[in-house]
């Protein structure tokens, strides 16, 4: 991954606006047990990104998870970040996404840790739809040309959500902007602001 074409500010430096309050709704674990969203947007800073498991865009769902694993890495290594960050990947195809197929796709990233890593789907996508339209997150079907049928191929358009611990999105990153020292940089500024109440 190619470092950014730019150098974001130092942390503390700048301020993050309160974009919208996270939207909650049902979620299911990889154990299959249903959960609130919610539970997983508040209390600690949460980076989540919506993908689906047989995304092959480079610059879609595989930069996400190569993103998330640098900042997994990052602020495991950090200690004053550690015990204050989690990172949530929500599968936006839950047709194909079940919890089994979430679980091999997480591999060892979603065992027990300072910094956990939740590996999340729905039941179905009718869960699903309230939660991507809270969050402004688009997706379509591709249609079959030939016939005109929907195929069972999405395009979307990458965004990765930063939120703080009491539940609000205060960046929005698109693939142009989603690099581990920008979201990094963007956790530490809201580490400094919560110490500064």
């Amino acid at each position: 991954m190619p470092a950014p074409g730019f150098v974001p500010p130092p942390p503390g430096t700048y301020t993050l606006e309160r974009i919208m309050a996270a939207p909650d709704g049902e979620v299911l674990g990889l154990d299959g047990r249903p959960q609130r969203l919610g539970a997983f947007t508040h209390e600690r800073i949460t980076v989540l990104g919506f993908i689906y498991t047989t995304c092959v865009d480079p610059d879609g769902c595989p930069r996400a998870y190569q993103v998330f694993d640098a900042v997994h890495e990052a602020v495991a290594a950090a200690p004053a970040l550690r015990q204050r960050v989690r990172l949530v990947t929500l599968s936006f195809d839950p047709a194909r996404d079940t919890p089994s197929t979430m679980r091999r796709y997480a591999g060892s990233r979603s065992r027990p840790g300072p910094v956990p890593w939740l590996f999340l789907t729905t039941r179905s996508a009718r869960e699903l739809m309230p939660l991507l339209e809270g969050f402004g997150q688009d997706i379509r079907y591709t249609t079959d040309r030939s016939s005109g049928a929907p195929r069972r191929e999405l395009a979307h358009v990458l965004k990765v959500f930063l939120i703080d611990p009491a539940g609000f999105v205060r960046e929005i990153y698109s693939s142009e902007f989603l690099y581990p020292r920008t979201v990094l940089n963007d956790i530490e500024t809201l580490v400094l602001e919560e110490r500064a109440r």
